[in-house]
Parts: C-alpha cells; structure tokens; sequence
C-alpha cells in the first residue's frame, strides 16, 4: 500500500493494537516456486536464449554494443517479452572487465572479447544468462581465462542441490577459481534467486547460509575480471531439485569465435 494509507491505518488502529514487521516474509515465501511458475520461468529462459541466438548470427567487427543491446531486446520482443528483465549488458575489449558495464557506442574490433548479459520478462517472470565470445582467434590466455571460468561454473552447477547452502555453492565455484590463481579477480558473489524479479532470494553467496530447496530457481555466475585484458562470465538460469539441478538455459557455453 501507499505510505499514505498506511499511514492513515495505523492512525484509526484501537488502543492495544499496531503492526508487526515481518520483514522477507513475502520475499521467503517466493523463493520457492510453483509448478506453473517454473514453466513461466522456463519459457522465459528460452525466449531469451533464442533472442541470443538470433542477435549472435548477425554480429560482426564493426557493431557497436548500443546496437547490438538493441537487437538483443528487440529479439525478445519480437519473440513475446514485455521487456528485458534489466538493462542489457553488451561490453567490448577491454570494457569486459567491468562486471556491470552498461552498453556504449564503442564498435567491437577485430580480436576482442564481446561479454553479453542478458534477459527477458515474459508474462511477468524473469530469465538471465551471461555469455561470451571472440571476435578472431582467442590468444592462449584468453582461453586459459575461459576454460578456468568455466570449470568454475559447471563444478558450482554440480554443486547445487537441495539441502546444501548458498554459500556452499559459492564457495564451490571460488575454489576452482583458486586453484588457477584467479580468486581475487572474482568480484561478485556466484548467483542469486531470480522469478518475478531479476534479484530475488537466495543469494549465491560467501555469507548466505540459506538452505537450498526443491523448486528455487537461482543463476549460476561465476566471473573473471582483468583490468587491460578484459571480462569472462558464464551464467545459466538453474532449477533446484532434490537430488541435483537441471540447467534451464539451452545456449550452448562454448566459446563463440565471431
């Protein structure tokens, strides 16, 4: 309700009465979904995952990242979403080390990494999903860098089920990452919840001690950011079940060579 109905509620309650808060009532309640909303979820994921792929084949050296933001949240509309569920995230070369970078009229050249983070609102429930690709040939390093964040994500994915905590899987994925002395280039926590909003409960983090429970719907995100070279991220949309996950999103996570 309005500040100002509540405000005049509390004003008309008897003596002996007030409100109690009950602060994440509603947003625990939401961690666990319905049949019917992880089909709405699910549809989402593959609205989303077709927008990609439809954007992807018509991205060459040369595009700007505003350009190619807007063909992705085109794709998505014209494949049924109201909306994208955030602002798309499109970052070239060297602006891929920036986790949360907002889309530029910088052009992609030849020999560079493209990060794109991505997705779509479709009756209302939200889908999420971080790949990325090569403009050329990847240079060793380059793939050392891929092929560490994405160990990282599949042993964080395996990782998942029912009755281990948040940060477990957490911990999961930054264990990987330090065993190719790449932890502190891991900025951000490994996921989080994801339904009506884009940011829901549970967080795939260090400190959330959150049991998992059949029916979340989390993201799996582990990411590696080096100021000069750039940005690896690997995200999938993942449904919780009692004894594993299954991965919701379709797209492949091989790296792309435009």
């Amino acid at each position: 309700m309005r500040y100002e109905d509540y405000a005049k509620v509390k004003e008309e309650l008897p003596l002996g009465v007030s409100f109690k808060p009950v602060s994440r009532l509603v947003e625990d309640l939401r961690m666990v979904k319905s049949k019917a909303e992880i089909e709405l979820i699910r549809s989402s994921v593959q609205a989303n995952s077709e927008a990609y792929a439809r954007t992807m084949k018509r991205i060459r050296p040369g595009a700007r990242e505003q350009d190619i933001a807007a063909e992705l949240e085109y794709q998505m509309r014209i494949l049924g979403a109201e909306k994208p569920a955030f602002e798309t995230i499109v970052a070239s070369g060297a602006r891929s080390a920036l986790p949360h970078a907002q889309p530029t009229a910088r052009r992609l050249e030849e020999s560079e990494l493209l990060l794109i983070d991505m997705g779509a609102s479709l009756n209302g429930y939200s889908s999420d999903m971080t790949r990325v690709a090569y403009s050329g040939v990847p240079p060793r390093r380059i793939r050392e860098v891929y092929k560490a964040v994405l160990e990282a994500q599949l042993a964080a994915v395996n990782a998942v089920h029912a009755g281990t905590t948040a940060s477990k899987v957490d911990g999961t994925a930054r264990g990987v990452l330090k065993q190719h002395e790449l932890e502190r280039e891991f900025v951000h926590s490994t996921g989080h919840g994801l339904g009506l909003e884009i940011h829901e409960r549970p967080r795939i983090g260090r400190k959330d001690k959150t049991r998992l429970r059949a029916g979340m719907v989390i993201t799996i995100e582990p990411g590696v950011y080096i100021d000069g070279l750039g940005g690896v991220r690997i995200e999938d949309t993942v449904l919780v079940t009692e004894n594993g996950c299954e991965v919701l999103t379709p797209t492949s996570k091989e790296f792309l060579n435009l």
